[in-house]
């Protein structure tokens, strides 16, 4: 079952309870994957749904760090619930220590040994990691075993 059935699924099932937040969400989503459909021109893979999944996830996470700052605690709790609702389209999130070993794991495979290898392990673990991991943590992780 692709993405956008799940969605349509679930969109049907928001408008006859009335969740006019869940509603609201579920429809920011679709709209976000059938541009990307789209502008792609062919259906989505299941990497491409996640990837378009992540950065709306993205824009909330940094939509909250923002508000948190302007202390706007009206607009905080409605942001932390659209990111309730989109975490439930992502993958499994991998644990910290599950990226750790991953990271590690890489950092061998590639054979890098310091911080101006930073690159090369980011080339190569992120597709290993994509939607499975936020990209601060995975950057955090090579960071600190590099050093």
């Amino acid at each position: 079952m692709s993405l956008l059935e799940t969605l349509n699924g679930d969109l049907k099932a928001a408008m006859k309870a009335r969740d006019k937040q869940r509603l609201s969400v579920i429809r920011m989503l679709k709209a976000a994957v059938m541009n990307e459909q789209i502008n792609a021109g062919h259906d989505l893979t299941a990497d491409e749904e996640v990837s378009v999944i992540s950065r709306e996830l993205k824009q909330r996470r940094e939509s909250l760090g923002e508000f948190e700052n302007a202390d706007r605690q009206d607009l905080v709790d409605g942001v932390k619930a659209e990111i309730a609702i989109v975490e439930q389209y992502m993958p499994k999130q991998l644990s910290d220590e599950e990226v750790q070993q991953i990271v590690a794991e890489t950092i061998k495979q590639v054979g890098a040994t310091g911080k101006g290898d930073f690159g090369k392990v980011m080339g190569a673990v992120m597709p290993k990691l994509k939607g499975q991991a936020d990209g601060k943590l995975i950057n955090q992780t090579v960071k600190s075993l590099l050093n």
